[in-house]
């Protein structure tokens, strides 16, 4: 099962870098869910700054976007996701 890490407007980018990164070396594989655009922001700057953390591992990232319907206090929201994965 892909581990799914959530980001918020409020989330700080290199933060979100280095969960992913230890996520990445652990499984292989992610996701990233962001509702609104300030998560997406923060997401797309956490993969960017991931890319760097991972290439000394010899890790080159493909990054997937795609749409997920979530439901949060009971209402359905659209998330993006990013499904991340080496190359």
């Amino acid at each position: 099962m892909v581990q799914v890490l959530r980001v918020s407007a409020n989330s700080r980018p290199k933060a979100v870098a280095g969960a992913l990164a230890a996520v990445l070396r652990e499984d292989g594989a992610a996701e990233v869910q962001a509702i609104g655009a300030g998560a997406v922001n923060q997401a797309v700057k956490a993969i960017a700054i991931t890319r760097g953390y991972v290439a000394p591992n010899g890790i080159d990232l493909v990054v997937i976007p795609a749409f997920a319907d979530i439901e949060i206090d009971g209402q359905q929201r659209t998330a993006i996701k990013f499904i991340i994965e080496p190359r």
